[in-house]
């Protein structure tokens, strides 16, 4: 089960997921689920950007989601999408002070070659920095997180 852990400066709490298990349910579920899981980091990254007052971690999730489902039939709009994501969660390491993951720029590379592989990474470093940013804090289940 995902670990919730509060985001500084909203009222949604980030959810520390195992990479592993992002992978396995990506495959099983013949790839619905990597849809809403990209949904959903985009969603936490732009409420870690909102928490420290700036749009370089995203602003709208929808839009990223538009682009990576109706716009991969252009491929263009799902490729930028996929880079401009890779880019937010750089962003987001740089905003909360965590510690820098992979490139940007090779982490969309590994998504074109081997998805499991960068999805696996991108989940891992999201982890590093809900965790950073929340000073090792968790909620419980059913619980609101902590304003800050």
């Amino acid at each position: 089960m995902a670990e919730l852990v509060p985001i500084q400066g909203s009222q949604v709490p980030g959810k520390v997921r195992d990479p592993l298990g992002v992978v396995a349910l990506s495959f099983v579920t013949l790839g619905i689920y990597a849809i809403v899981w990209y949904y959903k980091i985009n969603k936490e990254m732009a409420e870690i950007g909102k928490g420290r007052g700036t749009e370089e971690c995203g602003t709208d999730p929808g839009t990223s989601l538009l682009a990576i489902t109706l716009g991969a039939l252009v491929i263009v709009p799902a490729l930028v999408s996929i880079y401009k994501s890779c880019v937010r969660l750089s962003a987001a390491e740089r905003v909360t002070g965590t510690r820098a993951g992979m490139e940007a720029g090779l982490l969309f590379l590994l998504y074109l070659l081997l998805a499991p592989v960068a999805l696996y990474i991108a989940q891992s470093n999201l982890n590093k920095v809900l965790d950073h940013q929340a000073g090792g804090a968790t909620v419980a289940p059913g619980e609101a997180p902590a304003a800050g």
